[in-house]
Protein backbone atom coordinates (compact mmCIF):
# COMPACT_ATOMS: atom_id res chain seq x y z
CA UNK A 1 0.00 0.00 0.00
CA UNK A 2 0.67 3.53 -0.51
CA UNK A 3 1.98 5.37 2.72
CA UNK A 4 0.49 8.69 2.26
CA UNK A 5 -2.81 10.44 0.83
CA UNK A 6 -4.87 7.62 3.23
CA UNK A 7 -7.93 7.83 4.49
CA UNK A 8 -7.57 5.41 7.32
CA UNK A 9 -10.21 4.05 9.76
CA UNK A 10 -8.75 2.30 12.70
CA UNK A 11 -10.95 0.30 15.30
CA UNK A 12 -9.89 0.64 18.65
CA UNK A 13 -7.59 3.24 18.31
CA UNK A 14 -8.03 5.34 21.48
CA UNK A 15 -4.82 3.83 22.84
CA UNK A 16 -1.52 1.27 22.30
CA UNK A 17 -0.90 -0.25 19.54
CA UNK A 18 -4.07 1.45 17.77
CA UNK A 19 -3.28 5.01 18.52
CA UNK A 20 0.49 4.69 18.09
CA UNK A 21 -0.15 3.61 14.03
CA UNK A 22 -2.74 6.40 14.11
CA UNK A 23 -0.08 8.97 14.95
CA UNK A 24 2.57 7.22 12.25
CA UNK A 25 0.36 7.63 9.54
CA UNK A 26 -1.20 11.04 10.47
CA UNK A 27 2.59 11.74 10.36
CA UNK A 28 3.30 10.80 7.48
CA UNK A 29 0.22 12.47 5.66
CA UNK A 30 -2.66 10.55 5.51
CA UNK A 31 -6.02 11.38 7.14
CA UNK A 32 -6.72 9.10 10.62
CA UNK A 33 -9.93 8.30 11.91
CA UNK A 34 -10.35 6.18 15.26
CA UNK A 35 -12.66 4.94 16.85
CA UNK A 36 -13.57 3.47 20.80
CA UNK A 37 -16.06 2.63 23.42
CA UNK A 38 -14.60 4.89 25.60
CA UNK A 39 -15.56 8.74 24.39
CA UNK A 40 -13.17 10.00 26.83
CA UNK A 41 -9.90 7.79 25.55
CA UNK A 42 -11.01 9.20 21.91
CA UNK A 43 -11.31 12.92 23.24
CA UNK A 44 -7.62 12.70 24.68
CA UNK A 45 -5.92 11.58 21.70
CA UNK A 46 -7.65 13.79 19.37
CA UNK A 47 -6.37 16.34 21.83
CA UNK A 48 -2.81 14.27 21.68
CA UNK A 49 -2.97 14.15 17.56
CA UNK A 50 -4.00 17.38 15.94
CA UNK A 51 -5.88 16.40 12.97
CA UNK A 52 -7.36 13.18 14.32
CA UNK A 53 -10.70 12.57 13.85
CA UNK A 54 -12.80 10.26 16.21
CA UNK A 55 -15.89 8.11 16.44
CA UNK A 56 -17.52 6.44 19.36
CA UNK A 57 -17.87 2.85 18.41
CA UNK A 58 -18.19 -0.56 19.12
CA UNK A 59 -16.80 -3.58 17.01
CA UNK A 60 -18.99 -5.87 19.40
CA UNK A 61 -21.96 -4.15 18.64
CA UNK A 62 -23.43 -4.95 15.18
CA UNK A 63 -25.87 -2.05 15.37
CA UNK A 64 -22.86 0.11 16.25
CA UNK A 65 -20.85 -1.17 13.46
CA UNK A 66 -23.50 -0.40 10.54
CA UNK A 67 -23.75 2.99 12.01
CA UNK A 68 -20.24 3.76 11.93
CA UNK A 69 -20.87 2.48 7.65
CA UNK A 70 -23.28 5.31 7.94
CA UNK A 71 -20.39 7.91 8.89
CA UNK A 72 -18.16 7.31 7.09
CA UNK A 73 -20.56 6.62 3.83
CA UNK A 74 -21.79 10.37 4.74
CA UNK A 75 -18.30 12.30 6.24
CA UNK A 76 -15.25 10.07 4.66
CA UNK A 77 -16.30 8.93 1.40
CA UNK A 78 -13.05 8.73 0.58
CA UNK A 79 -11.63 6.17 2.54
CA UNK A 80 -9.58 3.81 1.78
CA UNK A 81 -7.93 1.57 4.37
CA UNK A 82 -9.41 -0.50 6.93
CA UNK A 83 -7.21 -1.07 10.03
CA UNK A 84 -9.22 -3.56 11.96
CA UNK A 85 -6.82 -3.06 15.34
CA UNK A 86 -9.71 -3.49 18.29
CA UNK A 87 -9.39 -6.75 20.42
CA UNK A 88 -9.07 -8.08 24.12
CA UNK A 89 -7.02 -10.04 26.42
CA UNK A 90 -8.71 -11.84 28.61
CA UNK A 91 -6.97 -14.12 30.74
CA UNK A 92 -9.28 -17.17 31.54
CA UNK A 93 -9.41 -20.47 33.42
CA UNK A 94 -11.44 -23.43 31.90
CA UNK A 95 -10.92 -25.78 35.12
CA UNK A 96 -14.37 -24.64 36.26
CA UNK A 97 -17.63 -23.13 34.70
CA UNK A 98 -18.05 -20.02 34.17
CA UNK A 99 -20.84 -18.13 35.60
CA UNK A 100 -21.43 -15.58 32.76
CA UNK A 101 -21.63 -17.61 29.50
CA UNK A 102 -22.45 -14.04 27.80
CA UNK A 103 -19.41 -12.47 29.06
CA UNK A 104 -17.42 -15.85 27.99
CA UNK A 105 -17.61 -15.06 24.43
CA UNK A 106 -16.49 -10.97 24.78
CA UNK A 107 -13.44 -12.12 23.04
CA UNK A 108 -14.74 -13.93 20.10
CA UNK A 109 -17.76 -10.76 19.73
CA UNK A 110 -14.64 -8.24 19.49
CA UNK A 111 -11.71 -9.79 18.30
CA UNK A 112 -13.43 -12.26 15.52
CA UNK A 113 -17.08 -11.29 14.74
CA UNK A 114 -16.04 -6.87 14.93
CA UNK A 115 -13.41 -7.65 12.36
CA UNK A 116 -15.46 -9.49 10.29
CA UNK A 117 -18.73 -7.73 10.37
CA UNK A 118 -16.71 -4.07 9.67
CA UNK A 119 -15.17 -5.62 6.45
CA UNK A 120 -18.92 -6.73 5.53
CA UNK A 121 -20.10 -3.40 6.01
CA UNK A 122 -17.52 -1.16 4.26
CA UNK A 123 -16.75 -3.95 1.23
CA UNK A 124 -18.36 -2.02 -1.00
CA UNK A 125 -16.67 1.40 -0.53
CA UNK A 126 -13.42 -0.12 -0.18
CA UNK A 127 -13.74 -1.72 -3.66
CA UNK A 128 -15.07 1.72 -5.09
CA UNK A 129 -11.81 3.22 -3.79
CA UNK A 130 -9.18 0.26 -4.74
CA UNK A 131 -8.52 0.34 -0.50
CA UNK A 132 -6.53 -1.86 1.77
CA UNK A 133 -7.44 -3.29 4.63
CA UNK A 134 -5.04 -4.65 7.60
CA UNK A 135 -6.33 -6.84 10.05
CA UNK A 136 -4.20 -6.79 13.37
CA UNK A 137 -3.79 -10.58 14.53
CA UNK A 138 -0.68 -11.88 16.53
CA UNK A 139 2.11 -14.32 16.87
CA UNK A 140 0.20 -16.28 19.20
CA UNK A 141 -1.94 -17.25 15.82
CA UNK A 142 0.39 -19.63 15.00
CA UNK A 143 1.21 -21.38 18.55
CA UNK A 144 -1.67 -20.48 21.85
CA UNK A 145 -0.67 -20.21 25.34
CA UNK A 146 -2.47 -21.17 27.91
CA UNK A 147 -3.13 -18.17 29.37
CA UNK A 148 -5.33 -16.61 26.65
CA UNK A 149 -6.94 -19.67 25.25
CA UNK A 150 -10.37 -18.24 23.86
CA UNK A 151 -7.51 -14.98 22.96
CA UNK A 152 -5.25 -17.31 21.09
CA UNK A 153 -7.94 -18.66 19.66
CA UNK A 154 -9.53 -15.79 17.63
CA UNK A 155 -6.18 -14.56 16.95
CA UNK A 156 -5.88 -17.73 15.13
CA UNK A 157 -8.97 -17.71 13.60
CA UNK A 158 -8.28 -14.22 12.20
CA UNK A 159 -5.69 -15.38 10.53
CA UNK A 160 -7.20 -17.80 8.61
CA UNK A 161 -10.14 -15.81 7.61
CA UNK A 162 -7.68 -12.85 6.20
CA UNK A 163 -5.87 -15.65 4.48
CA UNK A 164 -9.13 -16.33 2.62
CA UNK A 165 -10.34 -12.73 2.46
CA UNK A 166 -6.97 -11.77 0.88
CA UNK A 167 -8.09 -14.54 -1.92
CA UNK A 168 -11.68 -13.46 -2.48
CA UNK A 169 -10.54 -9.99 -2.95
CA UNK A 170 -7.27 -10.33 -5.31
CA UNK A 171 -9.42 -9.52 -8.16
CA UNK A 172 -11.38 -6.30 -6.52
CA UNK A 173 -8.06 -3.86 -6.36
CA UNK A 174 -8.62 -4.50 -2.73
CA UNK A 175 -4.97 -5.12 -0.72
CA UNK A 176 -5.49 -7.54 2.75
CA UNK A 177 -2.49 -7.29 4.83
CA UNK A 178 -2.00 -9.42 8.67
CA UNK A 179 -0.18 -7.52 10.86
CA UNK A 180 1.22 -9.99 13.37
CA UNK A 181 2.27 -8.14 16.77
CA UNK A 182 4.17 -10.11 19.60
CA UNK A 183 4.07 -9.00 23.06
CA UNK A 184 3.84 -5.48 23.18
CA UNK A 185 4.53 -2.36 26.49
CA UNK A 186 0.68 -1.40 26.18
CA UNK A 187 -2.13 -1.75 28.96
CA UNK A 188 -3.00 -5.24 27.38
CA UNK A 189 0.36 -6.94 28.46
CA UNK A 190 0.84 -4.83 31.65
CA UNK A 191 0.52 -8.02 33.81
CA UNK A 192 2.87 -9.92 32.09
CA UNK A 193 6.77 -9.91 33.51
CA UNK A 194 9.66 -8.47 31.51
CA UNK A 195 11.95 -11.24 32.77
CA UNK A 196 9.55 -13.84 31.73
CA UNK A 197 9.85 -16.31 28.17
CA UNK A 198 7.64 -13.72 26.31
CA UNK A 199 10.28 -11.27 24.84
CA UNK A 200 7.67 -7.95 25.12
CA UNK A 201 8.80 -5.07 22.77
CA UNK A 202 8.47 -1.39 22.24
CA UNK A 203 5.77 0.34 20.88
CA UNK A 204 8.27 2.27 19.10
CA UNK A 205 10.21 -1.13 18.11
CA UNK A 206 6.66 -2.18 16.36
CA UNK A 207 6.16 0.39 14.64
CA UNK A 208 9.83 0.75 12.91
CA UNK A 209 9.22 -2.85 12.14
CA UNK A 210 5.58 -2.68 10.82
CA UNK A 211 6.15 0.22 8.62
CA UNK A 212 9.25 -1.14 7.36
CA UNK A 213 6.80 -4.63 5.86
CA UNK A 214 4.61 -1.78 4.62
CA UNK A 215 7.04 -0.29 2.80
CA UNK A 216 8.44 -3.68 1.56
CA UNK A 217 4.83 -4.84 0.83
CA UNK A 218 4.71 -7.45 2.70
CA UNK A 219 1.40 -9.28 3.02
CA UNK A 220 1.83 -10.72 6.69
CA UNK A 221 4.55 -8.26 9.16
CA UNK A 222 5.55 -10.66 11.65
CA UNK A 223 7.45 -7.83 14.49
CA UNK A 224 9.84 -9.00 16.87
CA UNK A 225 8.73 -12.64 18.66
CA UNK A 226 6.42 -13.35 16.25
CA UNK A 227 8.62 -14.52 13.32
CA UNK A 228 10.12 -16.83 15.70
CA UNK A 229 6.82 -17.98 16.64
CA UNK A 230 5.77 -18.37 12.65
CA UNK A 231 8.73 -20.33 11.98
CA UNK A 232 9.05 -22.61 15.42
CA UNK A 233 5.58 -23.86 14.67
CA UNK A 234 6.46 -25.25 11.80
CA UNK A 235 9.78 -26.28 11.99
CA UNK A 236 9.18 -27.51 15.73
CA UNK A 237 5.60 -27.54 17.02
CA UNK A 238 6.08 -30.03 20.04
CA UNK A 239 8.73 -28.08 21.24
CA UNK A 240 7.61 -24.05 21.18
CA UNK A 241 4.39 -25.43 22.53
CA UNK A 242 6.15 -26.77 25.31
CA UNK A 243 7.93 -24.06 26.07
CA UNK A 244 4.88 -21.30 25.61
CA UNK A 245 3.25 -23.69 27.99
CA UNK A 246 5.69 -23.68 30.90
CA UNK A 247 6.42 -19.74 30.47
CA UNK A 248 2.35 -19.35 30.92
CA UNK A 249 1.25 -21.56 33.17
CA UNK A 250 2.14 -19.64 36.67
CA UNK A 251 -0.09 -17.01 34.73
CA UNK A 252 -3.22 -18.43 34.92
CA UNK A 253 -5.77 -17.33 36.76
CA UNK A 254 -7.60 -19.19 39.42
CA UNK A 255 -10.79 -20.17 38.32
CA UNK A 256 -12.63 -17.80 40.99
CA UNK A 257 -10.76 -15.09 39.69
CA UNK A 258 -12.89 -14.91 36.39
Amino acid sequence: MKLEGNTILITGGSGGIGLALAKEFVALGNKAIITGRNGAKLEAARNEVPGLETIQSDAADPDAVKALAAQIDERFPEMNVLLNNAGVFIPRNHTAPANDLAELTTELDINVAGPIRTVSVLIDRLKANRGTIINVSSGLAFVPIQLGPIYCATKAALHSYTISLRQQLKDHGVEVIELMPPAVHTEMTADLPDDGDFKIITIEQLMKETFQGLRAGREEIRPGQANQLHWMSRIAPGFINAQLEKGSKALVPPPEAQ
